[in-house]
């Protein structure tokens, strides 16, 4: 496979919206990923779970903080996994380690979510 020739570098205006079309393209990318759907409809639940508890309009801040957050650090993991499995077509333990890394990193913001969602149902609650 012979490699692409680097395009030319885009100044001014047009950057910002080359910029915004290579965050698309991101976004399109990640959205092949099961996991983002999963979390995506997991989001949804949260929102509605939230909005019939009666979360105040500063815990459904939190929460879409959290969830952008969520993307990112998925976004981040799944760019680590194409890396890993670039680097290391075989099983490697370095790439075993990044990626489990990265699902740890998605892991600790899902359970942010459940805090939040329990304080939010505490609140309701008593």
């Amino acid at each position: 496979m012979t490699p692409r020739p680097r395009p030319p570098r885009v100044r001014g205006v047009r950057h910002f919206f080359a910029a915004l079309g290579y965050s698309l393209a991101g976004a399109r990318r990640l959205w092949r990923e099961t996991a983002v759907r999963h979390e995506a409809a997991g989001g949804a639940a949260m929102l509605l779970a939230l909005l019939l508890l009666g979360a105040s309009a500063a815990q459904l801040v939190a929460f879409g903080a959290l969830f952008a957050v969520l993307v990112a650090v998925e976004a981040i993991n799944t760019a680590i996994e194409i890396i890993a499995d670039r680097l290391s077509p075989e099983w490697s333990e370095f790439a075993r380690d990044a990626k489990d890394l990265g699902s740890f990193a998605a892991a600790c913001i899902m359970v942010a979510h459940g805090l939040l969602l329990a304080l939010v149902a505490w609140k309701a609650f008593s």
